[in-house]
């Protein structure tokens, strides 16, 4: 699958959570999200025919927190997802850095090939970009109103990702292991 029709699949449920949260409210949208989360997550599969854990992981969280937002009809749920989800990823990023294993590695090793330092420094780099996204998400939220909160979630919290992720790239040319060399070590 393409960068193009990757980033479609991934924006697409926070598109439709918006637009559904602008025409019917946060419980509308909650449930819109749900929904197209879901089906995100089974396109991925289909065309990948593998399991995306970090979209999967994020369907979980969806699943269960819009689920408990729906329920019990408080938007607090949903609201603290993102910063449920980044903290479990900075958890996990931190953890496998102290204990010297490299989860990033596993992710991304198909689409990066990286020398061990630039695997860890990456690694570290995204644990703690992770834990700024959960204290932001934290900040709009509990002193935003809930449409200022979606805005943020939507037109905020993707650029930031995407200007970070460009940011890593002169990191990522540095520690690139040439093909060459990558093809000489996994066939050894």
């Amino acid at each position: 699958m393409n960068q193009y029709a990757r980033l479609l699949i991934e924006a697409g449920p926070l598109a439709a959570f918006f637009i559904a949260n602008s025409q019917a409210g946060i419980m509308a949208g909650t449930a819109v999200f749900m929904v197209a989360t879901t089906v995100s997550v089974l396109i991925s599969w289909h065309f990948e025919r593998k399991v995306p854990i970090m979209p999967v992981v994020g369907a979980g969280f969806v699943l269960l927190f819009g689920g408990l937002t729906l329920w019990l009809q408080d938007d607090l749920f949903i609201k603290i997802k993102p910063t449920l989800v980044n903290l479990l990823f900075a958890t996990v990023l931190f953890v496998a850095h102290l204990t010297r294993r490299n989860v990033l590695k596993r992710i991304l090793g198909t689409v990066l090939n990286l020398t061990d330092e630039g695997w860890r420094t990456l690694a570290i780099r995204w644990a703690w970009f992770f834990l700024l996204l959960a204290v932001l998400n934290e900040i709009v939220w509990r002193t935003m109103s809930t449409d200022a909160w979606v805005n943020f979630k939507v037109f905020g919290i993707m650029p930031l990702t995407l200007l970070f992720s460009a940011f890593q790239a002169p990191l990522i040319l540095r520690h690139q292991v040439p093909e060459e060399q990558a093809e000489k070590t996994s066939a050894s």
